[in-house]
């Protein structure tokens, strides 16, 4: 597929500095670089919290009164 493309000079820079060093042509560089950046989104896990039902339901309005039932519970 042929498109056009407009790079920021910082891109442009590096782009042109991996094509140098490792030899390759611009169409390989920018393959390379989309690959990394959708395998870096793909992998990327969201941490998501498991609820678990504790068999009770307690109102709290302030950390002293978390510590109080934490330390009320032992």
């Amino acid at each position: 597929m042929r498109t056009t493309l407009n790079l920021d000079a910082d891109v442009a820079a590096e782009v042109e500095r991996m094509r140098r060093d490792e030899g390759i042509g611009l169409s390989e560089v920018i393959n390379r670089l989309a690959r990394r950046a959708i395998a870096f989104r793909v992998d990327r896990h969201i941490y998501e919290p498991e609820s678990v039902p504790l068999g009770l339901s307690v109102g709290v309005s302030t950390i002293g009164d978390v510590l109080y039932l934490l330390d009320d519970a032992r």
